[in-house]
């Protein structure tokens, strides 16, 4: 994934598509915001700085409930990752004579 790399994610919510435009920066500045003490404003950072501008104001009520918050955006960067298969490979047991 480049730097540049921009998607248009659309999560369906209720029966409302919300479009969310995400770019490395974006999912940098998320990381690096959330701490053991904050976790829900980070979300909610992430989701209003990258709806669709004439989208906020219908998204600013649903973000009241902070579980939903961490749902939207759990389930927005699940899509944004990409599909890579990672295998931790286990060391071989070295055996000593």
């Amino acid at each position: 994934m480049s730097n540049t790399e921009q998607r248009d994610i659309t999560l369906t919510i209720g029966d409302t598509d919300f479009v969310f435009s995400l770019a490395p920066p974006d999912v940098t500045k998320y990381f690096n915001a959330v701490n053991p003490n904050n976790k829900v404003s980070p979300s909610n950072n992430l989701l209003t700085t990258t709806v669709k501008a004439e989208q906020l104001p219908a998204l600013r009520p649903l973000l009241r409930n902070p579980v939903l918050t961490m749902q939207l955006a759990g389930v927005l960067l699940e899509e944004y990752g990409p599909d890579v298969e990672i295998v931790v490979k286990k060391p071989s047991p070295v055996q000593n004579d």
